[in-house]
């Protein structure tokens, strides 16, 4: 029995020292933060190019 409490505390214990996972996490939040400015980016400038869009058209 108090060889399996050693190994879970091992176990426990180089699981909560492990980083590799945070990583990961930082480049998914990046890329949510660079997805969130893009979307807010075209909300903001949609209409103007698509008025643009439109003025290159009526002039073709």
């Amino acid at each position: 029995m108090l060889r399996h409490y050693v190994k879970l505390s091992e176990n426990v214990r180089k699981f909560a020292s492990d980083e590799s996972g945070v990583t990961a996490i930082e480049y998914g939040l990046i890329a949510a933060g660079i997805a969130v400015a893009i979307i807010v980016a075209v909300g903001l400038l949609g209409e103007e190019l698509s008025d643009m869009f439109d003025a290159v058209t009526a002039a073709i």
